[in-house]
């Protein structure tokens, strides 16, 4: 049964169902490049650039997922000592959390940002195979604030549902 999701959080699902297909599609290029790097390393020479690709495309895969994986609460949590707390109480707790993780991630997207955009004016580009490297920054900084935008679903959430559930 699929259910139906509000307009701002269905935005935000979209927008991270979308990084993560992207993010996907730069992991399968991960295992593309590995494999291709080990093959050649064996028969010839290695692909050059391969070890500034490989930590390109690891970074906009890792922080693609974040959002998608927050979503379907994908990442680890320790509630042993939160499990015992009533249930209006984990869930100021959960909204407190969720605030101050929207806070986190939306300061490291924007400073991330910051950081693209000054290695957009300054013209940096990779030792080996001279990549501009803000397109990437760029992505990390759109997976930090994708992220932010769950947590900030995750903190209205108490406010409008007496559940703790996510569909």
């Amino acid at each position: 049964m699929r259910i139906k999701l509000p307009g701002p959080e269905r935005a935000v699902h979209r927008f991270n169902q979308g990084l993560t297909v992207i993010g996907g599609v730069f992991l399968l290029s991960m295992i593309a490049l590995t494999c291709g790097n080990i093959l050649l390393r064996l028969v010839w020479t290695p692909i050059p650039g391969a070890f500034e690709l490989m930590g390109f495309f690891g970074a906009v895969a890792g922080s693609f997922a974040l959002g998608y994986t927050q979503i379907h609460r994908g990442h680890i949590a320790v509630d042993v000592l939160i499990n015992t707390f009533s249930p209006g109480t984990r869930r100021i707790l959960h909204g407190l959390n969720s605030l101050v993780c929207a806070l986190f991630f939306g300061v490291v997207a924007w400073q991330v940002g910051v950081k693209a955009h000054t290695l957009m004016v300054t013209g940096e580009v990779t030792e080996t195979l001279r990549i501009i490297y803000y397109p990437f920054t760029y992505g990390v900084a759109a997976g930090c604030g994708g992220l932010a935008l769950v947590f900030l679903l995750d903190l209205t959430r108490p406010f409008f549902s007496n559940k703790d559930d996510r569909p």
